[in-house]
C-alpha cells in the first residue's frame, strides 16, 4: 500500500535515545542552540508562516516564534512532544509523521495549509524510513506557499546511531525527483563552504 506510513529509523531508537537529555543540558547551560533558527529567519519574510518538520523538543520552533513568526511544529515522538510542550508552551505542536502531512490535515488541526519556509533540520532527513526521502520531500513541497523555500540540514556521513549515510549527491537526486531545486548548499548554518560531512541546503519548487 503506497500510502502506508512505515516506521522511521528514529522509531527504532526513540525509547533509549540520548537526544533529549543532550539538549536538556545544553538549554540548562545556556548554550547557543539557535543556529538553524537564525538562518531560517533570514530566509523568511517578517511574520512568516513556518513549518518545523520533525521539531523534536521544539527549540527551533520556539526560537522562530520568539522572532515573530507563526510557527507550526510537527513531531511524531510523544515523549519529545511532551518535552516541547513543557519547555516551550507557546509553540503549537501537531503530532504526525511527515508523510501524513497535507494542507487538509493541517487545516483540520487549526494550522495554516501552506508555508513560506519549511525547516527540516536536526538530522530529520537521515532518520526517515528507508526509501521515503523523495516521498517526504514531495510531501513538504506540497505545503510550500508561492515563493516558499525549504531549509534542510543533516550529517551526510557518520551520523547518529541507526541513521543512514546520506551523500549530498543522493539528496540532490531525491530533491529533483520531488520537484525541487537546490538554490544554495553550505557546510553549516553559518554558511561555511560546502563540505563532505554536513549538508545545509535551501530548496524551492522546480
Amino acid at each position: 500500500m503506497t500510502d502506508a506510513v512505515p516506521p522511521t529509523r528514529w522509531d527504532l531508537i526513540a525509547a533509549d535515545s540520548r537526544y533529549a537529555a543532550c539538549f536538556d543540558k545544553l538549554i540548562a547551560d545556556g548554550q547557543d542552540i539557535d543556529g538553524e533558527a537564525r538562518l531560517a529567519d533570514v530566509l523568511a519574510p517578517r511574520g512568516a508562516r513556518i513549518l518545523d518538520a520533525g521539531s523534536g523538543m521544539g527549540r527551533v520552533a520556539a526560537a522562530l516564534t520568539a522572532r515573530g513568526h507563526d510557527v507550526t511544529a510537527v513531531e511524531k515522538d510523544p515523549d519529545l512532544i511532551a518535552r516541547s510542550r513543557r519547555l516551550f508552551p507557546e509553540v503549537a505542536v501537531v503530532q504526525a509523521d511527515i508523510l501524513e502531512l497535507s494542507p487538509t490535515m493541517l487545516e483540520a488541526q487549526g494550522r495554516p495549509p501552506s508555508y513560506d519556509v519549511i525547516v527540516v533540520v536536526g538530522n530529520v532527513m537521515i532518520y526517515l524510513a528507508e526509501d521515503t526521502e523523495t516521498r517526504a520531500l514531495a510531501t513538504l513541497r506540497g505545503l510550500l506557499a508561492p515563493g516558499g523555500r525549504i531549509l534542510v540540514g543533516f550529517d551526510s556521513v557518520k551520523g547518529p546511531r541507526t541513521s543512514r549515510d546520506y551523500p549530498a549527491v543522493d539528496f540532490r537526486a531525491h530533491a529533483e525527483s520531488a520537484g525541487l531545486v537546490v538554490e544554495h548548499e553550505f557546510g553549516g548554518y553559518d554558511l561555511e563552504p560546502r563540505g563532505h560531512d554536513y549538508v545545509v541546503a535551501v530548496l524551492s519548487r522546480a
